[in-house]
């Protein structure tokens, strides 16, 4: 995809972190923008910068667990500016601890928003870019899920994110064959971002009620306290990535990285699965990370 001016774009997640950064550059690039998110005053505050900036806005309030929600906003988008041809489904949330003490809600909150939201996303807006496609001899579309890094490493004390973010990245990239497939003129992309600055250490706080969240363990814990801190410094920002990830589109890039030094990690996996060999400490690196959480462990032991 190489033109972005009076394109339409959809953004899930789009009130704040990475979402409202694509939107941001979106505009710039003079895309017409829908923007959804739970969020409803972060998403109103956003369209209004947005709107201020020259851009034609339409914001949604959208669960993206909910399947209906993502079609009512598939219809919006097209019932205001007539076709897509920009999704990212963005929206995410983050939760830790050792993997057996998830709750039934934890694992239903956090698969429902990270896997069910691109599911969705993937299911709803690719029929309607392919059906825009045939009305439109040069139309130009392309899809951008975000992942994680830990959709391509398995951290401890991560298990339902890894999990989520994993189908992620499966997902993307057979999305990726079918549309090579059946030569459709839209591409795909994986967003795999490491630690950057968002939000996403707080998204208990948009945890919504029928999915409540139980007394946390130390484990979980100790998992929120290390996210905040990796998240609250890391140094490559939501900006950055928003840049990097529309450079990829306009290059048809799949694979999006924020810290591509962190696939030496990845690699050494890899290597773990081709050999045979058990899994590597994914803090290998950084022992005094995996010493802390043991410490955090064995205090509330």
């Amino acid at each position: 995809m190489k033109n972005f001016h009076n394109r339409v774009a959809v953004i899930t997640g789009a009130a704040s972190g990475f979402g409202r950064e694509f939107a941001l550059v979106g505009a710039r690039l003079g895309m017409r923008l829908v923007l959804a998110d739970v969020q409803q005053q972060a998403l109103a505050a956003t369209a209004a910068e947005l709107e201020g900036l020259g851009a034609q806005v339409l914001a949604m309030p959208c669960d993206v667990r909910k399947g209906e929600q993502v079609e009512a906003l598939a219809a919006a988008a097209m019932a205001r500016f007539g076709a897509v041809h920009l999704v990212f489904n963005n929206a995410g949330v983050g939760a830790g601890g050792l993997v057996w003490e998830s709750t039934q809600a934890d694992w239903e909150w956090v698969l429902g928003v990270n896997l069910w939201g691109v599911i969705h996303g993937v299911r709803v807006f690719t029929p309607l870019m392919l059906a825009c496609a045939k009305n439109d001899p040069g139309y130009e579309g392309h899809i951008v899920n975000t992942a994680s890094m830990a959709g391509l490493l398995n951290p401890p004390a991560m298990g339902v994110y890894n999990v989520s973010k994993h189908a992620v990245v499966s997902l993307s990239e057979t999305l990726y064959h079918d549309l090579d497939l059946v030569g459709a003129p839209i591409g795909a992309s994986v967003l795999c971002p490491y630690f950057v600055q968002t939000g996403i250490s707080q998204s208990h706080r948009n945890r919504p009620d029928d999915v409540p969240a139980a007394a946390p363990t130390a484990s979980q814990l100790a998992s929120q306290a290390g996210m905040e801190k990796a998240v609250s410094s890391g140094k490559v920002s939501a900006a950055e990535v928003a840049e990097n990830t529309f450079a990829a589109i306009r290059d048809r890039q799949f694979y999006i990285y924020s810290h591509p030094a962190a696939l030496g990690n990845v690699q050494t996996r890899m290597e773990d699965i081709v050999t045979g060999r058990n899994p590597t400490d994914p803090y290998a690196a950084t022992p005094h990370v995996r010493e802390k959480l043991q410490a955090a462990l064995k205090e509330s032991a």
